[in-house]
């Protein structure tokens, strides 16, 4: 069974950090794509970062610079350092793990059969 648990969120001042964790089990960790995802309230859900199983990572723009996505395959656990916030960046954030290696892949053995996805944890940033 698929499972991720986020954690780490928070509320910090505009200008502050946050370390996002993602644990994940049920599936080959380090064989899947993983990404962190965003849905402030009254928006659509929305790409920040995602990092592929060889490590190749993508940024949003609007986090470019202040955001980095890692992960440690021998911990199944996937991280989002966030820095310089800003109060645009408050939402509910999900870690999801891919069916495939990369974000455009297919389904590869050991990933989940599709996309799946934690209860998300909130991100508060005051200006």
């Amino acid at each position: 069974q698929v499972q991720l648990v986020e954690s780490g969120g928070g509320s910090v001042q505009a200008g502050g950090s946050l370390k996002l964790s993602c644990a994940a089990s049920g599936f080959i960790f380090g064989k899947c794509g993983m990404g962190w995802y965003r849905q402030a309230p009254g928006k659509e859900r929305e790409l920040v970062s995602f990092i592929s199983s060889l490590t190749t990572t993508t940024h949003a723009d609007s986090v470019k610079g202040r955001f980095t996505i890692s992960r440690d395959n021998a911990k199944n656990t996937l991280y989002l350092q966030m820095n310089r916030l800003k109060p645009e960046d408050t939402a509910v954030y999900y870690c999801a793990a891919s069916r495939g290696s990369d974000y455009f892949d297919g389904h590869r053995p050991g990933c989940p059969v599709v996309n799946a996805w934690g209860q998300g944890t909130q991100v508060t940033v005051s200006s």
